[in-house]
C-alpha cells in the first residue's frame, strides 16, 4: 500500500511502499477513505508535538473509512462499517490500524471528507467551551485564529449554545468564513486592536485561543473579571507567559485543554461530546467546512497549505 511516511526528523516526509498491516487484539484495520490534516501534523515532521512517535511512521491524526479487518477476542463495530478514528498517527495510508475502541461509526448522511474533517476539530470546541470553560447563553466568547480548523468549529459551536461571537481572524477573506459559521463581530487581526475593540463591545467572558503570542495578549487584557481563557495552541510559535497576579486581581481563570489528552485519562468525556455532535450534525445543525480536498499523491501540498495558513476550515486528503 501507499502511505505518506516519516523516517527521519532530519528529512521531508515522502510517499512509500508499505506492507498492509495486520490487526492486533483490540484493533480494527480501515480501508481508510480520507484523512483529516491538523496543525500538529506539521509539528510532529519536526519532532516537536507532545505525542509525536519515533520514526519511521506515517502522519495523519484522523481517519474516515470502511472497517475492513477485525483483530482477535476483538469488540468492533463488523467488517464493512463506516467509521471515523482518531488514531494519532497513521492516517495517511491506504489502510491502516487503530484502536477498536476509539472508532465510531458515521450517520449515514455523512460522507469520509466530513467524518475525516469532524473529530480533532469539533472535539476540542465542544470539550472546551461546554466541559471546560461551561460557556453560558448571553456571554461573549472570543475566537482567535477563527477562520483555522478548530477556531471556525469554535464559532460555529458557540452560536449554538447561545453566546454573542467576536471572531479574530486576518483579512476579509477569512472574515467572511467565520462571518458566515454565525460570528457577530469581526477583527481583523491585520488592521485592528483586538483589545479596544473587544472593550468597545463590553469586554469578553471566553476566549478561545488556538494562536498564543500577541493575541492571547491582547484578549487577556480585554477580559472582564471572571473570565475564562483557553490555551488551546500555539499557532503564532509564542507560548505567552501569564501574570499570576493579573489573575487573582480579576478573577481570570485559564484553562487548558488537549482533546486527545482525554482519551487517555477521561475517555467518556470525549465519548459523550462526540454523541452530541453527531445528533448536532444529523439534525443539520453542524456543516464542516472544507476548504481544500487533495489525493494523497499531494499530501505534501496539502501540508503546505496548513504551513502557509492558505485554508481555513479543514484540509482533507482523499485516498484514491
Amino acid at each position: 500500500m501507499r502511505a505518506y511516511q516519516i523516517t527521519s526528523f532530519e528529512m521531508p516526509p515522502a510517499l512509500a511502499e508499505a506492507a498492509v498491516p495486520e490487526p492486533s487484539k483490540g484493533e480494527i484495520r480501515v480501508k481508510i477513505g480520507a484523512c483529516g490534516l491538523n496543525f500538529a501534523d506539521l509539528l510532529m515532521t519536526e519532532g516537536k508535538y507532545q505525542d509525536t512517535p519515533q520514526p519511521p511512521f506515517t502522519l495523519g491524526m484522523e481517519v474516515a473509512g470502511t472497517v475492513d479487518a477485525i483483530g482477535p477476542e476483538t469488540d468492533a463495530p463488523p467488517v464493512g462499517s463506516r467509521v471515523a478514528v482518531f488514531g494519532g498517527q497513521g492516517g495517511l495510508a491506504e489502510y491502516g490500524c487503530f484502536p477498536a475502541d476509539r472508532a465510531v461509526e458515521l450517520p449515514a448522511q455523512m460522507s469520509f471528507v466530513d467524518a475525516a474533517a469532524f473529530q480533532i476539530a469539533y472535539g476540542t470546541s465542544h470539550v472546551a467551551l461546554d466541559y471546560k470553560a461551561r460557556l453560558q447563553p448571553g456571554e461573549t466568547l472570543l475566537v482567535l485564529g477563527a477562520a483555522g480548523g478548530v477556531g471556525l468549529t469554535a464559532v460555529e459551536i458557540g452560536k449554538l449554545m447561545g453566546a454573542r461571537v467576536i471572531a479574530c481572524a486576518r483579512g476579509s477573506e477569512k472574515l467572511d468564513v467565520a462571518r458566515a459559521a454565525g460570528a457577530d463581530h469581526l477583527i481583523d487581526a491585520q488592521t485592528e486592536d483586538i483589545r479596544e475593540v473587544c472593550k468597545s463591545l463590553g469586554g469578553v467572558d471566553v476566549t478561545y485561543d488556538p494562536v498564543g503570542g500577541e493575541q492571547f495578549k491582547a484578549a487577556f487584557r480585554a477580559s472582564n473579571p471572571g473570565a475564562r481563557i483557553l490555551p488551546i495552541g500555539f499557532a503564532s510559535g509564542e507560548v505567552p507567559q501569564i501574570p499570576a497576579n493579573h489573575l487573582l486581581v480579576k478573577n481570570i481563570s485559564v484553562i487548558g485543554l488537549y482533546w486527545g489528552g482525554y482519551l487517555k485519562f477521561r475517555p467518556e468525556v470525549v465519548t459523550q461530546s462526540m454523541a452530541t455532535l453527531l445528533n448536532w450534525y444529523r439534525e443539520g445543525r453542524l456543516k464542516p467546512h472544507v476548504s481544500h480536498t487533495l489525493p494523497l499523491a499531494q499530501a505534501a501540498d496539502a501540508l503546505e497549505l496548513l504551513r502557509s495558513r492558505k485554508s481555513t476550515g479543514k484540509v482533507v486528503v482523499r485516498i484514491d
